[in-house]
């Protein structure tokens, strides 16, 4: 039975992208809280009570939403065919 071959796209993001990323979906969640902030003293009725909702329960999503990682589940990554594990010698395991 054939492996399927390992490939660049299938491995997970590094850590910094994933910390950048997560820092993107947290910003802008907290731009869209700074507008529902705004638009509390511009709009008329019960509007408000829906924007004034928005700015209060927007910070615990945001988190919610940071934290959570986009990295796809961790599969086995194989060795490059050309790689061989070296083993080490009996007389260096003393």
């Amino acid at each position: 039975m054939q492996k399927k071959q390992q490939s660049i796209t299938s491995l997970p993001l590094s850590p910094d992208e994933d910390r950048r990323q997560r820092m993107v979906r947290y910003t802008v969640a907290m731009g869209v809280r700074m507008l529902c902030f705004i638009l509390i003293f511009l709009v008329p009725g019960w509007w408000k009570v829906v924007f004034a909702l928005g700015a209060i329960l927007l910070p615990y999503f945001a988190v919610v939403i940071a934290n959570v990682s986009m990295r796809p589940a961790a599969g086995i990554v194989e060795r490059p065919g050309a790689m061989l594990r070296i083993e080490p010698r009996p007389e260096d395991r003393l």
